[in-house]
């Protein structure tokens, strides 16, 4: 086990310790209910919204890819959103909020549009992806599937790493490791790291229940 708890300390690397190393300009995911939003665990090609669902977008400057990072601002108000759109057969309806950050999450010479939120009426099976582009189009991708901008926003760059703490448009531009638009950089390195200790971990305790016994 203690390898492992090393192998994960090596990948994550020596910032690691250090929540505010690194900051990250990344769209983050979540989904509203009636408690409000919560950090969507699944990416938007592999979620499949119901109808009545709130799929949430937030422009952050974060040093967190996940659960911790800014909220989109605008509530998670289904029946506030979708109040015009009528059901129809083969569709569903799933509201869509847009939160573009401040400005101090802009990157240089850009400026953040309003938060707004939008009906999306889709057929059944779409998935949050195919959700957004109905009604955020244009989104722009990188080659290994992350999700860069939507409704045109921002114009250049996907995922990069700042200085903690440098506000907009500061620090060196990069590519931040990411696991194909999942929420932010890292997540899924983390994940999959901390999946390997835990299934570790539970070998060694049923290893020393055996010996007991």
């Amino acid at each position: 086990m203690f390898a492992l708890l090393g192998a994960l300390g090596a990948l994550l690397g020596p910032g690691a310790g250090s929540a505010h190393a690194a900051d990250y300009r990344y769209w983050s995911f979540w989904k509203g209910g009636a408690d409000g939003w919560a950090f969507q665990q699944v990416g938007p090609t592999g979620n499949v919204p119901a109808d009545g669902a709130v799929d949430g977008w937030r422009f952050v400057l974060s040093p967190d890819g996940g659960q911790d990072a800014p909220r989109p601002s605008p509530p998670a108000d289904f029946a506030a959103i979708c109040a015009n759109t009528a059901p129809s057969g083969g569709h569903k309806r799933v509201a869509v909020v847009l939160d573009f950050g401040t400005a101090k999450d802009a990157p240089n010479g850009e400026q953040p549009a309003e938060a707004r939120s939008v009906c999306a009426s889709v057929p059944s099976a779409a998935n949050s992806a195919e959700v957004l582009a109905a009604v955020a189009a244009p989104l722009r991708y990188d080659s290994a599937g992350l999700l860069c901008a939507i409704a045109g926003y921002p114009r250049a760059g996907c995922g990069e790493q700042v200085a903690a703490g440098s506000g907009s448009g500061a620090g060196p531009g990069g590519s931040a490791s990411s696991d194909k638009g999942d929420g932010g950089p890292a997540v899924g390195v983390i994940a999959g790291v901390g999946a390997v200790v835990l299934l570790g971990a539970g070998a060694v305790w049923q290893a020393r229940r055996r010996r007991t016994r």
